[in-house]
């Protein structure tokens, strides 16, 4: 039997479409009411194709290790033995911080059999963070890597997190005691017999924190059937292959994870690549794509600009069939660097923690560099304006999912946890507001123009910082940069460049004056930085999006 989409016509009525028309009116996916990815995708594949690759791991040590879908099955049925005879049971919540070890994906498939809530953290949580999230969540464990910082700060934030019973860590030879278990010891030890939990698509099975580029962090609730959203996500967006390999390039703590290492990729039967560096740095991830025979490749702008620096050769990438990018917008210069340098086009995408991909260049219709491209078949969108009317194309609104009450979209979250100001805010009229503004062009392709607080209003002229950054981006001095509003008593704000340069260029006035005279050639004059500062790095979440928030405090 082959495997080319044995899952996939499980929940796809049709899998083929001959244009970007014909899948937005005819894609839909089928619901079990029972559907639960550990046992109906991981242990499906299993069972269906033994020796089927899921998962190829290596670090910055020479460790390399590849998993098959038999193999997780397995072990995640072992850990779920662990973590069931520790009392976690269905509807506990769990916190992971394991960077990308082999253990995020055994421990999240096993609390999705258990029904258990997992909850995705990055490493580079403070102990302040920490506690903020272990209280509001009431955490019952934390399943941490064996690492100095991280379990020094667990060991801070410990006695402000009342509910937390109790910590996994996951290396070699840990130490432990009667808080901090021996994870992988346990898991090795304990048995493979586990019996099915029933679940099912109305219960919560995974909370992600909020990138919190503004205010706290809020819960992010996703139920059992989000994994199914995804399917568009991987399948038509990043176009991975049946035991292809896909690397997306992110820590396992932040919904970029569940968009490309996990749901939609194993849905579509590709293997999963990762790479679980001790911190980034290009000429490694160039040398660790160039060697794992990818076919598929999906990273945020910042590491495709960090590529491109490092001496990019066609070679590098010479496997790999199709990119993708999310995570920030797209500047047109990175899009025609990177085709020039190994020509492929990189494929963009946008959506949220809240969502699977919203918008997307799918691949049918040619690529307008800067553009997100066309809405997936999954949503209704709309651009509205204040008053919640439609805009006409070319004017700029809020981007909003439209007719919640007819349909809820498969990948669309249920609400912000506990926070009703929150949930009242973003639903409203009958639609989620993504906090978000974009326009439309006459061809139906989505322009981001930033969040609706990152909007310059600078002597009665709207502008939006991405445009901006866009224009910066095409200097070859400026290696990243934020555009924000900074006050003014004459303007009432004015647009303020936040620079950081690329090797060989030195901050100056002289440089300054420059970029401003290249923005202006470049865009409209109006646009240009009245403000420049050089930097050495941008303030940014811990899952690499840039806090204008904080530059604009400062």
């Amino acid at each position: 039997m082959n495997s080319q989409d044995f899952l996939l016509k499980k929940y796809l009525p049709r899998i083929e479409f001959a244009s970007y028309e014909d899948f937005k009116a005819n894609y839909s996916v089928i619901v079990p009411e029972d559907f639960n990815f550990g046992y109906d995708v991981v242990d499906a594949w299993a069972e269906a194709f033994p020796e089927k690759k899921a998962l190829y791991y290596l670090n910055d040590h020479g460790v390399k290790k590849e998993f098959t879908f038999t193999d997780l099955k397995n072990l995640s049925d072992r850990a779920a033995n662990v973590l069931s005879s520790f009392g976690v049971k269905k509807g506990d919540r769990v916190m992971m911080m394991l960077r990308q070890r082999p253990e995020v994906w055994i421990s999240m498939v096993a609390l999705h059999k258990m029904g258990a809530i997992v909850i995705p953290a990055t490493f580079q949580l403070t102990p302040k963070d920490i506690v903020y999230r272990c209280q509001v969540a009431r955490v019952k464990y934390i399943i941490a890597a064996d690492e100095e910082q991280i379990l020094e700060h667990i060991g801070l934030a410990r006695p402000g997190c009342p509910t937390l019973q109790g910590v996994f860590k996951v290396g070699d030879n840990p130490v432990c005691d009667g808080f901090y278990h021996d994870y992988r010891k346990l898991i090795a030890a304990a048995s493979e017999q586990w019996q099915r939990v029933p679940t099912t698509i109305a219960e919560p099975m995974l909370i992600y924190f909020s990138s919190g580029t503004t205010g706290m962090p809020k819960m992010v609730l996703h139920k059992q059937d989000y994994p199914l959203g995804h399917i568009v996500t991987a399948k038509y967006w990043h176009q991975v292959e049946d035991n292809g390999r896909h690397l997306t390039a992110c820590d396992s703590g932040w919904a970029k994870f569940a968009w490309g290492k996990i749901y939609g990729q194993w849905l579509a039967g590709a293997e999963i690549v990762a790479y679980d560096d001790d911190k980034f740095v290009a000429e490694h991830l160039l040398r660790v794509v160039a060697e794992s025979n990818l076919t598929t490749f999906c990273a945020p702008p910042t590491i495709y600009r960090f590529l491109i620096k490092e001496n990019l050769r066609k070679e590098d990438f010479a496997t790999i069939k199709h990119c993708t990018i999310a995570g920030e917008p797209l500047n047109p210069e990175v899009f025609n660097r990177f085709y020039e340098l190994t020509g492929l086009k990189v494929h963009e995408g946008f959506g949220q923690s809240e969502t699977s991909v919203l918008v997307a260049n799918f691949g049918w219709d040619k690529i307008k560099p800067g553009s997100m491209g066309k809405v997936s078949p999954l949503y209704d969108i709309d651009i509205v304006d204040e008053n919640g009317w439609p805009c006409e194309d070319g004017t700029v609104g809020s981007l909003v999912v439209r007719n919640l009450s007819n349909y809820h979209p498969t990948g669309l979250f249920y609400e912000y946890l506990d926070d009703p100001e929150a949930n009242a805010k973003s639903f409203r009229n009958d639609w989620y507001d993504t906090g978000d503004t974009a326009w439309r062009d006459s061809e139906g392709y989505l322009w981001f123009e930033g969040r609706n607080d990152d909007i310059i209003k600078c002597s009665g002229y709207r502008i939006g910082p991405f445009e901006v950054e866009s224009a910066l981006m095409t200097h070859p001095s400026v290696l990243e940069c934020a555009i924000t509003a900074a006050p003014d008593p004459v303007r009432g704000q004015v647009v303020k460049a936040t620079v950081v340069l690329t090797k060989g260029y030195t901050a100056s006035e002289e440089l300054k004056k420059e970029l401003q005279t290249h923005v202006k050639n470049v865009t409209a004059p109006y646009k240009y930085p009245r403000i420049v500062e050089f930097v050495e790095a941008l303030p940014k979440t811990t899952s690499g999006k840039i806090k204008r928030a904080d530059i604009r405090k400062q």
